[in-house]
């Protein structure tokens, strides 16, 4: 179940996520560039810091939050600052994975290239003739 009309509940969440690492200034705007009311965060916030997105389950207005808006900004530059870390690692790794398989075809050319090279090479040499003794 969902509590946004075509949205699943992960894209609620990375909209959420995207939402609260804006500059202060600019989330206003953003927001209104993504065709979403402040209402309709207002209410996936709650879903996903305070109840079960997963399940479309909102908190009900009214008790204490269990976390304060600084508590959620600091949340969400915690998980930004591991999705770059994790990016980056990603991009170390896809290097890595790049200089290999370089490394891969030259050593398999290097290989081709000594195999034609013992093909070209004479057999084993006859024995020298000497005087027989007949």
């Amino acid at each position: 179940m969902s509590i946004g009309a075509g949205w699943t509940a992960e894209s609620i969440r990375e909209f959420v996520h995207e939402y609260e690492v804006q500059p202060y200034g600019t989330k206003s705007v953003w927001l209104a560039g993504r065709g979403v009311s402040y209402e309709r965060l207002q209410r996936w916030r709650l879903a996903v810091f305070e109840g079960d997105l997963d399940r479309g389950l909102v908190p009900r207005k009214g008790g204490p939050m269990t976390m304060t808006p600084g508590q959620r900004r600091a949340l969400e530059r915690e998980r930004a600052k591991e999705l770059a870390d994790h990016e980056a690692e990603i991009a170390k790794l896809n290097a890595r994975i790049e200089q290999l398989e370089a490394v891969n075809e030259t050593l398999g050319k290097a290989i081709g290239l000594l195999h034609r090279r013992s093909e070209q090479e004479p057999g084993a040499t006859p024995p020298p003739s000497g005087p027989s003794s007949s």
